[in-house]
């Protein structure tokens, strides 16, 4: 599904503030370029880039929403990445290379996919869904830690679980979970039983958060590493749309 063009300006908002940004810095990004466009000034509109520089942050953030880029972190950082292009700074192992002598690691490149609306997904039977803790808690036991520290349900506020019936006892298969962003966004996860995967839970679980998330009046953010195809997959069936990559590194 298409994004409403004020969700996008909502998104950059949300980003903008999360990197410490002023409100408008992405909008005027936009403007600036299309100003270059009319004008024939190509070259500026290609390689417009934000950047704030932070001495006490502890991790350089790289992130491209809708064709504007942001990049916040020392400045001996943003001194390195200038002139590397965007394609190339969005690559994990690029701000790997040039944070190495200060001790950069971890965190890696994130695809972020966004929607203001969904089509509502309806199970094929009737399903037991618990908003409770333990039976988060419970399913994260099920999965790999890869997969239970990508999600972070327990960094999720609200927690949709489906329950299926084993010898008579109602056992997690798969959870979609939802956390307010930057009081604009809803940044969504979800987890599945490896047992019980491939069979739509995911994205029904998914589905059933989005909506609760949707009704709270909040656009979605979905958030996944570019190597989780499956998590990719949903996002997609789900029918959010691209709207950018978040690349990081810790400092130190």
């Amino acid at each position: 599904m298409n994004l409403d063009p004020g969700s996008a300006d909502i998104i950059q908002l949300a980003w903008a503030r999360h990197l410490g940004l002023d409100d408008g810095a992405f909008a005027a990004v936009r403007k600036l370029d299309a100003d270059a466009v009319v004008s024939g000034a190509v070259q500026l509109a290609a390689g417009t880039r934000i950047t704030r520089a932070d001495e006490s942050r502890k991790s350089v953030d790289f992130v491209r929403l809708f064709g504007a880029s942001a990049l916040v972190g020392p400045q001996w950082a943003l001194d390195a990445a200038a002139g590397i292009p965007d394609e190339e700074l969005a690559q994990h192992v690029t701000l790997l290379t040039i944070t190495r002598q200060h001790g950069g690691h971890g965190k890696g490149a994130a695809a972020l996919f966004f929607a203001d609306d969904l089509p509502l997904r309806q199970p094929a039977e009737e399903l037991t869904v618990s908003h409770g803790n333990p039976e988060a808690i419970e399913l994260e036991g099920l999965c790999p830690p890869d997969d239970v520290n990508e999600v972070g349900l327990s960094d999720l506020e609200h927690r949709f679980t489906i329950l299926r019936d084993d010898n008579g006892r109602k056992v997690p298969v798969a959870c979609g979970a939802y956390s307010e962003w930057e009081g604009i966004l809803a940044q969504m996860g979800v987890l599945v039983d490896p047992d019980w995967r491939r069979r739509g839970l995911g994205s029904l679980a998914a589905s059933i958060a989005a909506h609760e998330a949707l009704a709270a009046g909040l656009t979605l953010q979905w958030r996944s590493d570019v190597s989780n195809k499956g998590a990719l997959a949903i996002a997609r069936s789900l029918g959010f749309s691209t709207g950018g990559i978040h690349t990081s590194v810790l400092l130190g």
